[in-house]
């Protein structure tokens, strides 16, 4: 696994050490790989929201009333 080395504002390393004090974490490493792994899945996320209003918006505009689109998306929560 590569190693890096890092330097921390005073507040960021305390709160590392704290989650590490608080045995949520048995090291800053794993802290650190956390908070990268939930980043990079945050990042994940938005990016398929992104897509979804991309491909909302290049549908055009919908000929259906507000009422029936809702009733089209109940019907299809209810049957998901």
């Amino acid at each position: 696994m590569p190693r890096q080395s890092i330097t921390l504002t005073s507040p960021n390393d305390q709160w590392l050490k704290a989650r590490v004090a608080n045995k949520e974490y048995t090291n800053k490493s794993e802290v650190v790989n956390d908070l990268i792994r939930r980043a990079r899945e945050r990042e994940a996320e938005l990016e398929e929201i992104r897509a979804a209003l991309i491909e909302g918006e290049e549908s055009g505009i919908s000929a259906l009333s507000i009422d029936e689109i809702w009733e089209k998306a109940r019907r299809q929560s209810d049957s998901a």
